[in-house]
């Protein structure tokens, strides 16, 4: 049987899109969602696929998992993968999320005690060209809490970064301050949220699964000594590290990931070479 057409793979991907998009949950589902300090809530996930500068095939698919509220590093799982899926804009999950999600798996039967309660995604959510991004699709099919935060602005369905939207950052006087993403048909996709008094520029924060929106504004904001939350920036300054550190932090990624010695010469040549040249995404529709 031939492969299909790149007009078929779409409208596959479209109607798959909108099948799963039927079970999302946007309401808080966990005890923990429903408290002010989020009491219960013990551990975070956080995940991100980065490319090598120049290739769209090979990339570095990494997952943490933090403490809460202290936010230190208690998981790591960095594997090097080969992307099989085309990319098409709109679509990233189907490249993405198969790698992200054996990660989750490996963890799940490795380590189930350090599964997280919930998974920060560097991409987008509902705030999506069909209210499906990649934090909803991992979210689905996991069947954990997602919360999808986008670094820049990804404009669809009418929200636009126009003189509007940029008043309206101006007008975001401290770190928790935010707006909703309204879109042409009203529905509010997400937020631009101020997650730091230190950056003036926001993130734009949408639910994932299993999350209500303003719990995971309020969960994005109390994450963040920085800009970006930990558990999605934390990925990206560990990768770089290597190049510091001449690839030596790679001997704390958790041997299950590196079942041999050739596997992991060939994984700290990768990793060496990404911290090099990375380019990380900056908008994951």
């Amino acid at each position: 049987m031939s492969a299909p057409s790149a007009g078929e793979l779409v409208k596959q991907w479209e109607s798959e899109q909108e099948r799963l998009r039927q079970q999302v949950v946007e309401d808080d589902t966990e005890d923990w969602q429903r408290t002010p300090g989020f009491s219960g809530l013990k551990r975070l996930g956080g995940v991100d696929l980065s490319f090598i500068k120049g290739d769209e095939i090979n990339a570095c698919a990494q997952l943490v998992v933090l403490s809460y509220p202290d936010l230190e590093l208690l998981y790591e799982d960095s594997q090097m993968v080969a992307l099989t899926a085309p990319y098409v804009a709109g679509f990233l999950a189907f490249r993405e999320t198969p790698f992200l999600l054996e990660a989750l798996q490996r963890l799940k039967k490795n380590q189930p005690a350090l599964v997280p309660q919930v998974v920060f995604v560097d991409g987008n959510g509902l705030f999506h060209y069909r209210e499906f991004g990649l934090a909803c699709h991992l979210g689905l099919l996991s069947g954990l809490p997602c919360v999808g935060v986008a670094k820049n602005l990804l404009q669809v369905q009418g929200v636009d970064k126009n003189e509007e939207h940029q008043s309206q950052i101006a007008a975001l006087q401290k770190g928790g301050d935010s707006f909703p993403l309204t879109a042409a048909s009203g529905k509010v996709l997400g937020k631009a949220l101020r997650s730091s008094d230190k950056s003036s520029k926001p993130v734009y924060v949408s639910v994932g699964h299993k999350i209500s929106l303003d719990t995971a504004v309020r969960l994005t904001h109390s994450c963040c000594r920085y800009r970006v939350p930990e558990p999605i920036r934390q990925p990206l300054h560990r990768l770089l590290s290597l190049n510091n550190s001449g690839g030596h932090s790679l001997q704390r990624i958790p041997t299950r990931t590196l079942p041999n010695r050739r596997n992991m010469n060939q994984r700290m040549r990768f990793a060496n070479d990404a911290a090099e040249g990375l380019k990380i995404k900056t908008s994951c529709p």
